[in-house]
């Protein structure tokens, strides 16, 4: 990684699609100034919360883990 920002090594198609997957976003919200689609989706999500009541995040905080339990389940 250093030798790539220092620019002492180009960086190649497959490790940059490399580099994206283990940061779990996709190669576009790499390369664009606008924030990621993961960073808006967490932003809508805190707004959500902070319009709801105390029962309304516990509900929505049991719904979130099981759609994620879910989730890895299925991929």
């Amino acid at each position: 990684m250093s030798h790539i920002e220092t620019a002492n090594t180009k960086l190649s198609l497959s490790v940059f699609v490399d580099i994206a997957r283990a940061l779990e976003v996709q190669t576009d919200d790499l390369l664009s100034d606008n924030k990621g689609g993961k960073q808006i989706a967490e932003e809508e999500i805190i707004d959500v919360l902070n319009r709801a009541s105390a029962s309304q995040v516990r509900i929505i905080a049991d719904i979130v883990k099981a759609t994620k339990t879910a989730l890895d389940k299925h991929s």
